[in-house]
C-alpha cells in the first residue's frame, strides 16, 4: 500500500451536541520554516463545545495545544496561515478582520492565558486592567466597571477586593494573579473560557483551588470551558469530555470516564502510566514514554506515534490512521486494534 501523506485529513466528527457553541473543522496552523516551506503545528482538527461543557484537550507539550487555542481568537500571529472553519453560534471566526474579532475576543469568547506574570500588565494596577476588559466591550460608567471589577475578584475567592483593585501584579501571589487572570476573563460575561494550562506554575493545593474555582463558574454561570493541559490529574479532576493531541492532531476523544477506565489510543494508555496511582500497589518503576514528540518540519509518513508506541504495526509506518468512531461516543486514530494492558504489565 502507498504511503500516505501525514496532513492526512482526519474523518469530520458529529457534533457533540446539537447546539453546540464551537465547532471547529479542519483547522489548520502552519508556520513558515526559513526555508520557506510550511510546518503545520495543527493538522486537520475537528472538535465540538456544548453549552455548559468543560472540554479537556490534553497531550504532551509541543503538540499543537496551544496553537489550536490561539486559532479561534486569531492570535496566532502574522506569520501563521490558518485554514478550515471555527464556527461560533453560527458565524465564521476564521478570516475576519481583527477589528471584528475584537467584538468577540473578551466578550463572547475570553482566555486564560497560561502565565499570569505575563498576562499582566506589570505597570498597571489590577483595577485598571479589570476595568479596561469591561469598558472595551460595554457602555459602562467608571463607577459600574469598579463594582464589576469587585464583583469579579469576590466570584474568584479574593479577598478585600477593594483594596486589591488599587494593588499591583507583583503585589500578588502566584495564585492570586491566577484568579486575576480568571476574574479578567469572565469581566464582559462571555460564553466560552479558553483556559490555556492555568494551573502550570502553581504549588498542589492552590491548583485544587483553581480548577474547583473553575467548576463552580462553569456551574454558576453556564460557561463551556476549553482546557488545556498536559496532566492527566487536571483532566480526570475537571474535564467532562476529553480530547487526545498528538503531534498537532486528534488521536483520541472521548468522554472523561472512558478514556481513563477503557483507554483505546497506545497514547492514551502511556500518558496515564506516566501517573502515579494511589489505588493500588506501587509499581516497581514509573513509566515513562520513550523519546518527544516529533519535529512539525519532519513528521514521519504514518502515524506519528508509532516511533514511541509499544503496539506498533507495519501499517503503523505506511498509513495515517483517520479519527474515526470505535464505539458510542468514543473516538480513535489508531491502526491498532487489540486489547491495551501491556505498558501495565510491565511496570507492576
Amino acid at each position: 500500500m502507498p504511503a500516505m501523506s501525514p496532513h492526512a485529513p482526519q474523518a469530520a466528527l458529529p457534533a457533540a451536541n446539537t447546539q453546540a457553541l464551537l465547532r471547529l473543522r479542519q483547522v489548520r496552523v502552519s508556520y513558515r520554516s526559513a526555508s520557506g516551506e510550511p510546518v503545520p503545528v495543527v493538522r486537520g482538527v475537528d472538535l465540538d463545545l456544548a453549552p455548559g461543557e468543560i472540554l479537556g484537550l490534553a497531550g504532551e507539550s509541543g503538540c499543537g495545544k496551544t496553537q489550536l487555542l490561539l486559532s479561534i481568537l486569531g492570535l496566532n500571529g502574522p506569520q501563521a496561515q490558518l485554514s478550515g472553519s471555527v464556527n461560533y453560534r453560527g458565524r465564521e471566526l476564521l478570516g475576519l478582520r481583527a477589528a471584528q474579532l475584537n467584538a468577540v475576543r473578551g466578550a463572547r469568547i475570553a482566555m486564560v492565558f497560561q502565565d499570569p506574570v505575563t498576562a499582566l500588565n506589570p505597570y498597571l494596577r489590577i483595577g485598571t486592567q479589570l476595568i479596561e476588559v469591561l469598558r472595551s466591550h460595554a457602555k459602562v460608567s467608571g463607577q459600574q466597571a469598579r463594582e464589576r471589577a469587585c464583583e469579579m475578584l469576590e466570584a474568584v475567592q479574593i479577598g478585600d477586593a477593594r483594596r486589591r483593585l488599587s494593588q499591583y501584579p507583583h503585589e500578588l501571589s502566584g495564585g492570586m494573579r491566577q484568579r486575576v487572570v480568571i476574574a479578567m476573563a469572565l469581566m464582559a460575561s462571555p460564553e466560552i473560557l479558553l483556559a490555556d494550562e492555568p494551573t502550570t506554575a502553581l504549588d498542589v493545593t492552590v491548583q485544587a483551588q483553581i480548577l474547583s474555582l473553575l467548576r463552580q463558574l462553569c456551574e454558576r454561570h453556564g460557561i463551556a470551558v476549553l482546557l488545556v493541559t498536559h496532566d492527566m490529574g487536571v483532566i480526570a479532576e475537571l474535564a467532562d469530555r476529553v480530547a487526545l493531541m498528538y503531534a498537532g492532531r486528534i488521536v483520541e476523544q472521548a468522554p472523561v470516564d472512558p478514556i481513563f477506565d477503557h483507554p483505546l489510543h497506545p497514547y492514551s494508555e502511556a500518558l496515564q502510566e506516566c501517573v502515579p496511582r494511589l489505588d493500588g500497589p506501587p509499581p516497581r518503576r514509573l513509566a515513562s514514554i520513550p523519546g518527544a514528540p516529533p519535529d512539525p518540519a519532519a513528521l514521519p509518513s504514518g502515524c506519528a506515534f508509532a516511533p514511541r508506541c509499544a503496539y506498533r504495526l507495519p501499517v503503523c509506518d505506511e498509513r495515517t490512521p483517520e479519527l474515526l468512531q470505535a464505539t458510542a461516543l468514543h473516538w480513535k486514530a489508531c491502526h491498532y486494534e487489540g486489547p491495551l494492558g501491556r505498558l501495565r504489565d510491565d511496570t507492576t
